[in-house]
């Protein structure tokens, strides 16, 4: 049974005397005033509410009756229920003739105000499980099996496909207060479940539309200032297994998009899943190998020529008219600098799959790549 405190008794008590001009008191189950108009009254024993509390039924009292009972004034005191249990008494502070005419309508708000609280109450406790859920799919430790033993003992209705998102937010300004308008959005969706992980990141599982226009999203988080500095999209996923294994995926391709992209917002994985898988790898013996030639060609580039060379060469798929515009350089040039990149990575730059190599590379030589050996 819901259980009043002082602070939603005081509430009840100043949104009732912003309206009426008289003294309002709020007693909880055991005729103990919690909240009133009157700071003296607060903490006392109100007789009149302990007769509300065994007859279960409104009690007036008049100057007389007053006069014979302990902490009580002359007014009218009703019933509180919650689903259908008392729960506490509501006290108007005047004569019973004039002050009654006030006290189902104060009662009908003051009702209104519990439901508002207890609702509040689940809501919070609903979405403090389902963060807790979302975590825990990112946690080896929590079995299949207890994850959708979880999603029924909270009632989730997931639907399938459903899509995983990777939030991240930028670190200017206050990201705590930014993140809680986002989640508050968000979280209005019934279909949508959030969990924050740290002040910077923000796990998003929602159901899957072909037709989602994220950039428009992205678009409308710049103009509500959740600063939102980047996105990461899973596939649409058919099955919990597949939530599981694309929430794990995610970070890495935050961490590729970031390296390789730093400018672009939006990080879909159908676009990026091979860098991506690489890019997880990036400390293995096998893949630093694999980096070696052109961890030569960046050892040599002083100047960050060639990287520059590489990049637009990769983009423009070994084009040189179209590399050599981008770049704003003679064909001669480009070719040097070309025949210089081969010289010292050993590959040629006339095979997709050596330009491919090299393209994947740069993008995992960022700042947290392997060393240079």
């Amino acid at each position: 049974m819901l259980e009043l405190d002082s602070t939603l008794a005081q509430h009840i008590v100043e949104r009732a005397m912003a309206i009426l001009p008289h003294n309002v008191n709020v007693m909880d189950a055991q005729g103990m005033i919690i909240g009133s108009g009157d700071p003296s009254r607060l903490h006392t024993r109100h007789e009149g509410a302990q007769l509300v509390l065994a007859n279960r039924r409104v009690v007036e009292i008049d100057e007389q009756a007053a006069a014979c009972l302990r902490g009580v004034k002359p007014g009218v005191n009703l019933p509180l229920r919650h689903a259908e249990q008392l729960i506490g008494v509501l006290g108007i502070t005047g004569a019973p003739d004039v002050v009654r005419h006030y006290a189902e309508l104060v009662r009908m708000a003051a009702e209104m105000l519990v439901e508002h609280r207890v609702l509040q109450t689940e809501r919070h406790w609903q979405r403090h499980q389902q963060e807790t859920w979302l975590r825990h799919l990112l946690d080896p430790q929590q079995t299949l099996a207890a994850l959708q033993a979880e999603i029924e003992r909270l009632g989730l209705n997931l639907g399938w496909p459903r899509q995983i998102c990777l939030l991240r937010l930028t670190d200017s300004g206050d990201p705590l207060s930014r993140q809680t308008r986002l989640l508050d959005a968000l979280a209005g969706k019934g279909e949508h479940l959030l969990a924050p992980l740290g002040r910077y990141e923000v796990l998003w599982c929602r159901p899957y539309s072909a037709s989602r226009d994220d950039q428009a999203w992205l678009a409308l988080a710049d103009e509500r200032e959740w600063g939102v500095r980047s996105l990461a999209l899973s596939d649409p996923l058919n099955s919990l297994d597949e939530l599981r294994q694309a929430s794990l995926v995610l970070r890495d391709l935050q961490a590729y998009g970031q390296a390789r992209f730093p400018e672009r917002r939006l990080l879909p994985l159908h676009e990026l899943r091979l860098p991506t898988l690489l890019h997880a790898q990036r400390h293995s013996w096998l893949l630093r190998g694999w980096l070696a030639p052109l961890q030569r060609v960046l050892a040599q580039d002083t100047q960050g020529n060639l990287r520059e060379t590489l990049d637009a060469w990769c983009a423009h798929d070994g084009q040189i008219q179209a590399c050599a515009h981008a770049l704003g350089i003679h064909r001669n040039t480009l070719r040097y600098r070309l025949e210089r990149i081969g010289e010292l990575s050993g590959l040629d730059l006339s095979r997709m799959d050596q330009r491919l190599q090299l393209s994947l590379g740069l993008g995992l030589l960022g700042s947290d790549g392997p060393p240079l050996s």
